[in-house]
This record gives C-alpha cells, structure tokens and sequence, in this order.
C-alpha cells in the first residue's frame, strides 16, 4: 500500500478489518491506537489529534509502520 494521499478514518479501518461493519472497524482501529502508546505517540508528533476523521499521509505512514501492511495482517 502506498500511503501518499490522506485516508479517512474508516477508511483506513476498512483496510485492517475488511470483514467488520465500517463503525465497527473504525472503532476497532481507535482502540488499536489508544492501546498502542508509541503509536499514539509517533501519531500525535506529526499532528494527530483524538477524534481526528482524516490521516495525513504522514500519519498513514506512521500506522503502517506500526501495524503492518493491512494485506498481511489478519489479527482478529
């Protein structure tokens, strides 16, 4: 995945759970963040805010980097 453009929310989430409701997926992908505290901290250094609906590519960046590619990820 090449994270040169901005991606919503659940947009993002959809990626990561394919198989979940688009609110469930979002929600799902929030926890992630909340729980992961190196990633939330890398998130907020480039600009993140709690509730923010759109990840700048940067921040794209920066959950793939933590997370994985959503193609090789199957964490249910």
């Amino acid at each position: 995945m090449k994270p040169n453009r901005m991606l919503g929310h659940t947009e993002l989430a959809i990626l990561y759970f394919p198989y979940m409701l688009p609110k469930s997926a979002s929600t799902r992908l929030g926890v992630l963040i909340a729980r992961d505290e190196d990633l939330l901290a890398d998130l907020k250094k480039a600009g993140y805010m709690k509730g923010q609906h759109i990840f700048t590519p940067r921040q794209v960046t920066i959950v793939l980097d933590h997370l994985g590619e959503p193609e090789n990820w199957n964490i249910k």
